[in-house]
């Protein structure tokens, strides 16, 4: 969604670095960028000026004047505004002391609220509390049938005690759903109000009667991002007509602007809380200002992903992989298969490198990367035998040609992955013994580098190499290079005291090499 702000923002401070001092022109050209990128992406005009004028406030302070690299503070200062605008500090659901927590949903038709109500019984499932649905919405046709399917998809009980269609009281069974929660020893209450296709008095007082009816812990303002301005309205006369807690942003995933998600927080004062950024019931969670903030600028948001992958992984199974990859051979096809199927559970693989730092530059690969190449990868796998996968040395000719017809692929698919498998695995080791990149030139030094092992022993003089007039100097080169020949030669040089047992560890023998010895 923030693909062209970040964009835009990214080319901005690129034209500060390397820069040791930042002059009046270089803040007011880079102050006129971002007020553009910002009204590029829909952000509302007074937040605009008041973001703008507080970053050209601080980069003509000593904090910039005065730093080591000017354009990086110039950053950390728009991250810092980002935030602010964005809300600050994560806002969490407040819980009730006693009885069921109640959680009022409102917003306009089409905003995806019902959906939505699904998604965080779901999240509040994982935070070990026990939600009830409840179908309130008994205007809009098949919203009550769709609550109860989104309900049996992510396993929470929905209270529907009317079929809708316009037919039931939904104050009533607001009223009706706190007594059977009770009753049910649910903790947690979402209540899915009904929307319209605009404001207008019926809505507001339909909403004003449940909030009054079960007076809510907390009431949630469900906002489809991708409306822009109108989203920032719409929130206003929300706030004045029913009035709520916080902000939920949807469809984060779509392609507009995103100027609502920067407005909302400064013009209604309320909070974002909660943010759905795709189809699945999973695609939902806590929105954290700081996070957004790095997305925008492209820093990434790592700690997402960590917990995302805290959430999928198990612990278990990814330990045992660490300790195979410390052993020759130890890592086989078969762990490769189980690591990829846990990496399939955070989500698409765009998504999952999106949260990288700098991957903005490569939006446009990750876009058009086509997931369906890993469901190919699996099939090739699972079309192997155990024993198969557990060696794939074992894998000829006639063996390949049948995975290519079990999987669907050819045999040139079936060699790629196997080929690049044993590449991968031969990295993977080297690097978990603390060696490096295996075949990296230009890394003296490092063990395992490429450059190390052609600066072990340095090269013969080429054939034809000038040799001074000099005869000194001639016979000075020639020793050098005699050197240089020999010096691969454990042994060292003639005239040399030998350390036999220290030439003899540098030979690297087998282990079974004393047989041949007697």
């Amino acid at each position: 969604m923030f693909a062209t702000l970040s964009d835009r923002l990214t080319d901005t401070f690129k034209n500060l670095r390397g820069k040791g001092r930042l002059s009046e022109a270089d803040i007011d050209a880079t102050a006129r960028e971002i007020r553009i990128a910002l009204l590029e992406a829909d952000v509302a005009l007074p937040v605009v000026k008041q973001f703008v004028g507080a970053v050209k406030e601080r980069a003509r302070g000593e904090e910039v004047s005065g730093a080591l690299n000017p354009a990086q503070q110039v950053v950390k200062i728009v991250n810092e505004e980002l935030v602010e605008i964005l809300g600050g500090e994560t806002r969490r659901l407040r819980y009730a002391k006693s009885g069921p927590t109640v959680i009022m949903l409102a917003g306009l038709q089409g905003a995806g609220k019902t959906t939505l109500a699904a998604k965080l019984a779901l999240w509040l499932k994982g935070q070990d509390k026990t939600p009830l649905l409840v179908a309130a919405d008994l205007q809009r046709p098949n919203a009550v049938n769709q609550l109860q399917v989104n309900g049996e998809r992510v396993g929470v009980p929905v209270f529907a005690p009317e079929p809708g269609n316009g037919v039931g009281d939904p104050v009533q069974v607001a009223r009706a759903a706190l007594e059977e929660a009770k009753r049910t020893l649910h903790d947690v209450v979402i209540i899915d109000t009904a929307g319209r296709l605009g404001v207008d008095a019926d809505l507001m007082q339909q909403a004003a009667d449940i909030r009054d009816a079960t007076q809510p812990d907390e009431v949630l303002f469900v906002v489809d991002a991708m409306i822009g301005q109108d989203a920032v309205t719409t929130a206003q006369a929300f706030l004045d007509g029913v009035g709520y807690d916080g902000v939920v942003l949807t469809k984060l995933d779509g392609d507009a602007r995103g100027g609502a998600a920067l407005s909302i927080r400064q013009i209604t004062g309320k909070p974002v809380m909660f943010a759905s950024a795709g189809e699945k019931m999973t695609d939902f969670d806590l929105f954290h200002p700081d996070r957004m903030a790095s997305r925008i600028l492209d820093m990434g948001d790592v700690l997402t992903l960590i917990e995302q992958a805290e959430k999928a992984f198990d612990s278990d199974q990814a330990m045992k992989a660490a300790e195979k990859l410390g052993t020759k051979g130890g890592f086989t096809l078969e762990d490769f298969l189980q690591q990829m199927q846990q990496v399939r559970k955070l989500g698409s693989m765009s998504k999952i490198m999106g949260m990288l730092p700098g991957m903005g530059q490569f939006r446009d690969q990750l876009e058009n990367f086509d997931e369906r190449e890993i469901d190919r990868i699996q099939a090739i796998i699972q079309s192997m035998t155990p024993a198969e996968r557990d060696n794939p040395k074992i894998i000829n000719g006639s063996r390949r040609a049948r995975i290519a017809n079990g999987s669907g692929r050819t045999v040139s698919d079936v060699n790629t992955l196997i080929d690049r498998f044993f590449e991968a695995r031969k990295m993977m080791e080297q690097m978990a013994r603390g060696g490096g990149m295996p075949g990296m030139p230009g890394m003296p030094g490092m063990p395992g580098a490429g450059g190390a092992r052609k600066q072990k022993g340095k090269q013969k003089p080429a054939k034809g190499r000038r040799r001074s007039g000099n005869p000194a100097k001639a016979a000075a080169q020639k020793k050098a290079a005699d050197k240089e020949s020999a010096g691969a030669n454990p042994f060292g040089q003639p005239g040399e005291e030998i350390d036999y047992e220290k030439a003899a560890a540098a030979l690297d023998l087998p282990k079974d090499f004393s047989k041949y010895l007697k």
